[in-house]
């Protein structure tokens, strides 16, 4: 797939042409000429024939594709994650509370002063062999706050001055689950919006080099608010589509949001999405909602997880949404959350997706086709929880991150990163998927492998691999031909160029 890119007109200066010599994925290898016109993929041509107008840019043998979405990010959290200090490498408590102590030394070159928390994030503590010691987080955290955010942003570890600030001095470990937990990561923001708006505009770009052309964002938050003015002030990397949490439905409503509507005065790049419910927990923090309960939990006060939303109010929930033109988007991980979740299309006959979908049983795969459900997964978690699951789902594994099988049962997948608990590369995601490998590890249970097509499918919006006239020129160049790919090159896929309604967001030609 060779191609050609071609500079498109910026707003505003009228109609321009740009001609790209591009050899499309899936096709029969032969250079095509892609005119692009207003935003469109305007005409395909075979290369060097018909007129040229306008600017002409050399893709110099590249390949050309859709350009790619990611369908479950935190925007916010994600550009944040940078400014926090990283606890990804650690296994162990000890190891964690290393980090702490060299972060907030004395000497330390922390960027936030004494008085502000000090935030890390990354850690996993599902398979840790030391247990969480609060007196010990005091200890090394050198009279600071400190908080600790795990890489599934269900848990949060807090030493007693963060305890105290949060209103939870009464935690024996310091370790907040689930609500709780949500309720800290809301409040721990001290940068003015314009800073952190500058976060997310440089977060875009860094998408945009990865070829990513638009995002569905789960943040926590009114996000109608936050990315219009964002968008205002100049942020046009991305189109993003939001969610709407259920302590704002009621505002939604009130101002006759519907799903797919997009928002005047942003450059037709703002969209409504639909209504988020988280219904269960994740499986690191061991409140994912199962059938079985989890080895070593069976004393615990859930020991077969956490259920956040109980059925009947999660009908009541999606009705409400149905009813107002709304979709519903809504967490489920544990296989009995995913019933629930099943259920509740089911009796509301509402559109829409599950979100994460990871671990279902036999008879729900197919009713993602069945409710014309999406399941909208994150590859890249397989990879990361590979030896959590295989501890903590022992004897079900076969179940998880079954992609090959919702596919094969006629369902949909759209895949995502869930940044930040992956990293924000739809590369990442479809490599996962399709080789169920990483780090030279053997794959895990490749029988759930999808194909190279399947997977950029599954990246793309309107589910496509090839460039077609007529279509929105949101396109993506890569140096590599991404069939012929292996999975470690999937992974670090060159991408020289993407283009966002005929314009450039990224360009390295």
């Amino acid at each position: 797939m060779s191609e050609l890119r071609l500079r498109a007109a910026r707003p505003g200066s009228g109609i321009r042409r740009t001609l790209a010599e591009v050899r499309l994925a899936g096709g029969d290898g032969r250079p095509l000429d892609v005119v692009l016109e207003d935003g469109l993929v305007a005409d395909l041509r075979p290369a060097g024939t018909g007129p040229v107008e306008g600017e002409v840019t050399d893709a110099a043998g590249r390949w050309i594709l859709p350009g790619l979405w990611d369908f479950h990010v935190h925007f916010t959290q994600w550009a944040q994650t940078s400014r926090r200090f990283d606890l990804s490498g650690t296994r162990t408590a000890a190891e964690v509370l290393a980090a702490v102590d060299s972060h907030t030394a004395p000497t330390s070159d922390a960027p936030t002063g004494p008085d502000e928390p000090a935030v890390g994030f990354g850690f996993r503590n599902a398979l840790w062999p030391d247990a969480a010691d609060l007196a010990a987080f005091d200890r090394v955290s050198h009279g600071r706050a400190a908080i600790l955010i795990a890489a599934d942003l269900h848990c949060v570890w807090l030493n007693s001055a963060a305890l105290w600030r949060y209103g939870h001095s009464d935690s024996a470990t310091g370790i907040l689950r689930e609500e709780d937990a949500f309720a800290v990561l809301q409040s721990i923001d001290s940068a003015p919006e314009s800073v952190v708006d500058g976060w997310v505009r440089d977060a875009a770009d860094a998408a945009s080099a990865r070829g990513v052309v638009g995002i569905v964002d789960f943040e926590m938050a009114w996000n109608l608010e936050s990315w219009s003015r964002r968008i205002a002030a100049g942020a046009i990397a991305l189109r993003t589509r939001f969610g709407i949490y259920p302590q704002h439905l009621d505002r939604a409503i009130e101002e006759r949001l519907r799903s797919g509507q997009i928002l005047p005065h942003t450059h037709g790049l703002l969209e409504v999405g639909s209504l988020k419910v988280i219904t269960d927990g994740s499986l690191n923090t061991r409140t994912a909602y199962c059938v079985d309960e989890y080895p070593g939990l069976a004393a615990t006060e859930h020991p077969r997880g956490v259920l956040n939303v109980p059925p009947g109010e999660l009908v009541s929930l999606m009705s409400r949404a149905r009813d107002a033109g709304l979709e519903s988007a809504i967490h489920a991980i544990g296989d009995q959350a995913n019933t629930h979740v099943l259920d509740a299309f089911a009796a509301t006959g509402a559109r829409g997706s599950v979100e994460h979908a990871q671990l279902l049983s036999a008879d729900d795969i197919a009713r993602f086709a069945a409710l014309g459900v999406t399941a909208s997964v994150q590859p890249e978690h397989a990879m990361d929880d590979r030896d959590v699951a295989e501890r903590y789902w022992a004897g079900r594994t076969d179940r998880a991150f079954t992609l090959r099988s919702i596919l094969d049962a006629g369902g949909t997948l759209a895949l995502g990163s869930d940044a930040p608990v992956a990293p924000l590369d739809p590369w990442l995601a479809i490599s996962a998927a399709v080789a169920r490998s990483r780090d030279g590890r053997a794959p895990w249970h490749p029988e759930q492998s999808i194909s190279v097509a399947e997977a950029i499918a599954a990246s793309t919006r309107d589910g496509s691999t090839t460039v077609r006239a007529g279509q929105v020129a949101d396109l993506v160049l890569v140096d590599r031909d991404p069939y012929a790919a292996t999975a470690d090159e999937l992974r670090r896929m060159p991408v020289s160029a993407t283009i966002l309604n005929g314009r450039d967001t990224f360009t390295s030609l």
